[in-house]
C-alpha cells in the first residue's frame, strides 16, 4: 500500500511511495502534526547515487 508521497511529482519522492514509512513531503501539515501529538521531526535530505 503506498503512503502519502504517491501524490507527489518529484520523481525521487516517488522512489518512496511504497516504502513502509508514513512520509510526508516537506511542508506546513508535518510540523503542525509534530507539534499536535508532542513528537519530534525526523527529516530526511535524501540521497540518489
Amino acid at each position: 500500500m503506498p503512503n502519502r508521497l504517491i501524490n507527489e511529482t518529484s520523481p525521487y519522492l516517488l522512489q518512496h511511495a511504497h516504502n513502509p514509512v508514513d512520509w510526508f513531503a516537506w511542508g506546513e501539515e508535518p510540523f503542525a502534526k509534530a507539534k499536535a501529538e508532542d513528537k519530534p521531526v525526523l527529516v530526511s535530505i535524501g540521497y540518489a547515487a
